[in-house]
């Protein structure tokens, strides 16, 4: 009887295994969703690297080119500038010579005068002083102008010898400056400070070479 009874629990025991071992288990929760999958993180969107590139008008500045003439080189050593020189030495020692003659005369004149005073008989010395006197002014006076002309003429020749010169500079330095990328070319005295984003060059040597050559064709 009680081995009987024993095994009658054993049985009982293993069919009631499997039904055990499912109410271990918990049954899902209803309407239960599962669970999100893990979100990825949103990166940011990456701003667009930037470089540090400089702007139009500072490379516009750092690129900006200016020319500069030094105008005593251009008259000293040019072809035309020291054939101009030449003319005006020229011109100025033939008035000086000129001048020089007409003075000489007026000397001349004084010193004959005076060596000739002495044998006017004293009563008509004092009259024939003031007629020479009077005289002798008129003719220092013409003597004067003169000069005055003279010195007009070499002026207006030096003057219109300088403009063609100049104006030959100027036609060379915007052929040049177009040629080569400058913003500007301007005379060396009137350079007064460059900064240092400019790029400044001297020209004189490269508009001296033009004019040389401009007139040789002419030759």
């Amino acid at each position: 009887m009680t081995t009987m009874l024993k095994k009658l629990l054993i049985v009982t025991l293993v069919a009631s295994l499997p039904a055990l071992a499912s109410a271990a288990d918990p049954a899902p929760a209803t309407g239960a969703k599962p669970a999100a999958a893990a979100e990825t993180p949103q990166k940011s969107p990456t701003a667009a690297t930037t470089e540090s590139k400089p702007s139009d008008d500072a490379t516009a500045r750092k690129t900006t080119r200016i020319g500069f003439v030094d105008m005593p080189r251009i008259f000293n050593g040019t072809v035309r500038g020291k054939a101009v020189e030449a003319k005006l030495k020229g011109m100025k020692d033939k008035l000086q010579a000129r001048v020089d003659a007409k003075r000489k005369q007026l000397d001349k004149l004084r010193a004959s005068f005076e060596a000739k005073l002495p044998t006017i008989p004293p009563e008509q010395r004092e009259a024939k002083a003031k007629e020479f006197q009077k005289e002798f002014q008129k003719k220092v006076e013409e003597f004067q102008k003169f000069g005055k002309q003279l010195e007009e003429d070499l002026y207006t020749t030096r003057e219109k010898e300088t403009k063609g010169l100049y104006d030959a500079t100027e036609q060379a330095a915007v052929a040049y400056g177009k040629a080569n990328g400058f913003a500007v070319i301007v005379i060396k005295k009137e350079l007064l400070y460059v900064g240092d984003d400019i790029d400044a060059q001297d020209v004189t040597d490269a508009l001296i070479k033009a004019l040389d050559e401009a007139a040789r064709k002419k030759l």
